[in-house]
């Protein structure tokens, strides 16, 4: 019997399909052994000074990795070398070199504007070319053009950190600029290149004591001074600094130890020297030294502290002398304006209120004075109360 050629087509689809699916069957199971054959399998011992790590993500089924040995510390040796990183100086070429060189030579020649000239050239070529910067941060100092002076040491110093003239200067163009905050930090810059730098030490101590801090400028002050014992310098400033604290017995032995070294005596120490010896009540002293002053450098604020100190010994006509000479000095000068009212109040009140010419003369010192400064209240209360003429100057008239 002969099948139908559709049910024999029929038939053959069949058999390919349940041959397909028994193939499926045997592969399926075989991978079934596989995984469970890996498994049971035993782990394999970890190497020698190695650590056995399970990887516990579940896309790693659990498999075990081994992780480096750990190297000692004493053995280990730098894969990275810190130079690698470290910033480079620029090096010089021989164009900058060459222009800093002529500048030089010009310099020696008086030429100041062509030494500048070629000092804009090598920086130009080389913008971190520290010779030339601070070459020319010097001619600007020279000429009195302390802005940009200190502009190219502060460019010096950011080209060059650990150069400590470079710091330094900077640090002084800075405390000359009246930027005591910046130039504090720039000493203190130049003191981590070299710390027992005499001149450093000392510029950071003035600059504490020209920024308000007597109590950070006086380690300072002190170590300058053990720094160098024969220095009138650093004696006279450690002076000033334990006057600005109040410590004015320490303060006259550092100025009379100043006044020893230094060639002659500058007439700012004997003046800070007064002002201790007023401030201690040695009022003679105090006119002694400013007498020595007012001989070698005549000055306002010398001749109304001498003044001061002659009427406190009770020397009123010379006292009224030297009141009078600071005002021929300086006719704005409100302190001897006022030492010139004092003293002729007081002439005024002596005789019994009659001498109406001292007292006119008080009263007209005293408008002087509140035109200069209008902000002293005891001077507008002596003016308002001796102002006008009194009854026994009026009788005496």
């Amino acid at each position: 019997m002969t099948m139908p050629r559709t049910l024999l087509a029929c038939s053959v689809a069949v058999l390919l399909i349940a041959s397909g699916g028994c193939r499926r069957l045997q592969r399926e199971r075989a991978e079934r052994q596989t995984a469970e054959q890996a498994q049971t399998a035993p782990e394999p011992a970890p190497v020698a000074g190695e650590t056995p790590v399970v990887d516990q993500r579940p896309s790693a089924r659990y498999r075990v990795e081994q992780r480096p040995p750990r190297i000692p510390p004493e053995q280990r040796e730098p894969a990275i070398e810190i130079d690698e990183v470290a910033s480079q100086r620029a090096v010089a070429s021989g164009r900058e070199a060459d222009a800093l060189a002529r500048a030089r030579e010009f310099r020696a020649m008086g030429d100041v504007q062509a030494a500048l000239a070629e000092l804009e050239r090598a920086i130009a070529i080389n913008p971190r070319f520290t010779p030339a910067l601070l070459e020319a941060g010097d001619l600007h100092m020279e000429m009195g053009e302390l802005s940009l002076a200190e502009r190219a040491y502060a460019a010096a110093a950011r080209s060059q950190p650990d150069n400590f003239d470079a710091q330094y200067r900077h640090a002084s163009a800075l405390q000359q600029l009246g930027r005591t905050d910046e130039a504090v930090r720039a000493y203190l810059r130049s003191l981590a290149v070299r710390p027992d730098d005499f001149d450093a030490v000392l510029g950071l101590s003035t600059a504490y004591l020209a920024d308000g801090d007597a109590e950070q400028a006086l380690p300072y002050a002190q170590r300058a001074t053990r720094s160098r014992p024969r220095s009138g310098e650093a004696r006279m400033h450690l002076g000033t600094v334990l006057a600005a604290l109040g410590r004015h017995e320490e303060a006259v032995v550092e100025y009379r130890q100043a006044a020893e070294l230094l060639p002659k005596p500058a007439p700012g120490l004997l003046l800070n020297m007064a002002e201790s010896f007023n401030q201690l009540g040695r009022y003679a002293e105090m006119v002694g030294a400013l007498s020595e002053v007012v001989a070698v450098e005549p000055s306002p604020i010398a001749y109304e502290r001498l003044g001061s100190g002659l009427f406190r010994l009770k020397r009123y006509e010379e006292s009224l002398e030297a009141f009078n000479r600071s005002v021929e000095l300086d006719p704005s000068y409100a302190p001897g304006l006022n030492g010139v009212a004092v003293c002729e109040l007081n002439n005024y009140l002596w005789s019994g209120k009659t001498d109406g010419a001292a007292r006119e003369r008080a009263v007209d010192a005293m408008r002087r004075s509140l035109r200069i400064d209008r902000s002293q209240p005891k001077i507008v209360e002596l003016l308002r109360r001796y102002s006008q003429p009194s009854p026994e100057e009026r009788r005496a008239g």
